[in-house]
């Protein structure tokens, strides 16, 4: 391979880690633009690595005839090395907070690099490029498409209730299990002792609708009454 095949092939490593970095880091995502990189750059070094090693066999084949039957050459062992090690490296990047998980797509964007850059180092530009260009259309685009198609809308519920410790709880269950978020969530003390009231804001999806709430919520032991306001 010649010095500035070499240059060429990490200068697009640069250029296509960079790309997809920059739309993580412009997101705040924990795996930026330099992440995005040195992970491409590591992978195209290392397949380059492994185009120098079959070089170097096949040259000592043709200087020792006799021992060639020894060698053996799998081509793809380092990538599949590195492809492995970058799942290790994208699990550092998923959070699990509350109940919810992120970090899945920095995940996915570092081991879509990692790949990419395994292409650049094998000399394989159209597929580099081409695989940079529509990942970059599934992080920018579909994004904007997921929002869209994910339409929720506000609800604020009062829900009265027996005074009981779990009750907050089983309604919070309720919520998550119908992917419903809770923007806010507050309890009031009646002037019963034996009663307490929940104020909710909710962000509901689109295809759930406001009876089917209010119609589950009363069928949970201890609440009382469910009304929107």
């Amino acid at each position: 391979m010649k010095s500035y095949e070499v240059i060429i092939r990490l200068m697009l490593a640069i250029l296509v880690g960079g790309l997809i970095g920059y739309e993580r880091e412009f997101n705040n995502r924990p795996a930026g633009f330099r992440t995005h990189i040195l992970v491409c750059m590591g992978s195209a070094i290392v397949s380059m690595i492994q185009l120098y090693s079959v070089q170097e066999m096949i040259n000592l084949a043709l200087q020792y005839p006799q021992i060639s039957s020894t060698f053996k050459v799998d081509i793809g062992r380092l990538g599949a090395q590195v492809i492995t090690g970058v799942g290790f490296l994208g699990a550092g990047t998923i959070i699990h907070e509350k109940g919810s998980v992120k970090g899945l797509t920095t995940a996915a964007s570092l081991w879509g690099v990692a790949c990419i850059g395994l292409a650049i180092g094998f000399g394989y530009y159209f597929l580099s490029i081409a695989s940079t260009v529509f990942i970059f259309i599934v992080l920018v685009s579909l994004k904007k498409f997921e929002d869209k198609l994910l339409i929720t809308n506000s609800l604020k519920l009062k829900i009265e209730c027996i005074d009981k410790e779990v009750i907050s709880t089983e309604v919070e269950d309720y919520f998550k299990k119908r992917r419903i978020e809770i923007k806010e969530m507050q309890q009031v003390d009646e002037d019963d002792g034996n009663m307490k009231t929940i104020m909710c804001m909710l962000s509901v999806p689109w295809y759930i609708k406001e009876n089917k709430i209010m119609e589950e919520l009363n069928s949970i032991d201890d609440i009382i009454k469910v009304e929107p306001i």
